[in-house]
């Protein structure tokens, strides 16, 4: 254990490690980027692109000073040539790990930090110019892993002799609305490790946006220390979290839907928290804020279809087996009925995901959260129910979804 400890606080100069059941999981952040300086006297090696750059694809909500937020937000672009350097504002987190690739490359990771630009792209970078002749586009994509951690995009840089190229956003579009189970707090790779994610990536030809908190509650009450509720926080750009409250105050900027593209279906993940008594939601409370989130969706997406995920509460010891916990189990089907019956009888609109039997106890880790593999069986099951029922088509053809998930019993005799 003290050897353990002594490696620990050396691996914690530079990044956290990762543990895997008490085991450090070896070289956990591979793609670590070095910051360059670009000034006058190499300038001209360099074509700068500003962050309101057309050729630039932001992914998630980031706001008017190009901030991200919430779960997993991203950037994508095409390129040519052989180098891209991302410039990184005052606003971005000290050492925030972000994942970026080339085309259908394994995720790499670095930690970046405030007003500092960083290389991503070399010619010895795995997967540049690997296929495709030096003069094509290749696609480059880069995610927050954090909800709580963002970044501020201040420039894009690439080689002189090459640019940018816009990509096309996929034409159907899924949003997640959560807390952290959603967000992916304590998997692995946090946003990069959800089902949320596992979602939306897993389908492989959708664009999708992860909008979920830590703690939120969906009335909008302060629930673990988040002022607002998904009643509220849902309509506007930023997070609840503390650098939202230092750089917006309590005037948010509303997220203006009209200008980005609507969503063909939503899921909904929320009530956890309410469901904690020291939040104390009532449960008509819950149930009057569910059917005012599920108004506000349905006016600002009147053609999405709305999943209403039930809520698995944790596993509890029933004499000497295991059974679900379960919250507002009554609650969220009311509000299903609602939105099935009297004047939406003919609408079908609204969907129940009923999540009984998907997890098991030693799906939620310790910290009362899904595992890694808890998090990939939560997406499998809502890819293939939103394959069913929406029409949607599977169109990953074999690049990693989620990171570092390769592992296997490789001994012929045991």
């Amino acid at each position: 254990m003290r050897v353990l400890a002594t490696l620990l606080a050396l691996i914690s100069v530079t990044f956290a490690a990762i543990l895997q059941n008490g085991q450090l999981r070896t070289n956990p952040y591979p793609g670590q980027v070095g910051a360059i300086a670009i000034t006058a006297s190499n300038s001209s090696a360099w074509k700068a692109y500003p962050p309101n750059a057309t050729e630039l694809s932001y992914k998630g909500r980031w706001d008017s000073k190009y901030i991200s937020w919430w779960s997993a937000p991203g950037l994508k672009f095409g390129f040519t040539g052989d180098n891209v350097a991302i410039s990184f504002g005052n606003y971005t987190d000290a050492g925030v790990l972000v994942a970026y690739r080339v085309d259908g490359q394994d995720w790499q990771f670095s930690n970046v930090t405030a007003n500092a630009t960083y290389l991503f792209i070399t010619p010895s970078t795995t997967g540049v110019n690997l296929t495709t002749p030096a003069s094509a586009a290749q696609t480059f994509e880069m995610r927050v892993t954090n909800w709580a951690y963002g970044v501020q995009l201040a420039g894009v840089w690439t080689s002189s002799s090459g640019g940018l190229v816009k990509i096309p956003n996929y034409p159907m579009n899924i949003e997640v609305i959560g807390d952290s189970l959603s967000a992916g707090q304590y998997a692995t790779y946090e946003g990069l490790s959800s089902y949320s994610w596992g979602l939306g990536e897993g389908f492989g030809n959708v664009e999708f946006s992860i909008t979920a908190y830590p703690g939120i509650c969906l009335h909008d009450a302060r629930c673990y220390g988040n002022l607002r509720g998904q009643t509220y926080q849902w309509l506007h750009t930023s997070d609840t979290s503390g650098r939202a409250i230092e750089i917006w105050g309590d005037s948010p900027e509303l997220w203006d839907f009209a200008t980005h593209q609507q969503a063909n279906v939503v899921v909904i993940n929320l009530g956890t928290n309410d469901n904690n008594t020291s939040n104390n939601v009532t449960n008509s409370e819950f149930y009057d804020s569910y059917i005012q989130l599920i108004d506000e969706v349905h006016g600002t997406w009147p053609k999405a279809q709305i999943i209403l995920i039930s809520l698995w509460n944790g596993f509890g010891a029933v004499g000497n087996t295991y059974a679900q916990g379960g919250a507002f189990i009554t609650e969220i089907e009311q509000v299903y009925q609602y939105f099935t019956s009297g004047k939406y009888a003919n609408q079908s609109f609204v969907h129940y995901f009923n999540t009984t039997g998907i997890l098991q106890h030693n799906d939620i880790n310790p910290q009362y959260h899904p595992t890694d593999v808890g998090h990939v069986k939560l997406a499998s099951h809502l890819l293939q129910y939103i394959k069913l029922n929406f029409g949607f088509v599977f169109g990953a053809t074999g690049p990693e979804v989620q990171h570092d998930t390769l592992y296997w019993n490789d001994q012929q005799d045991y």
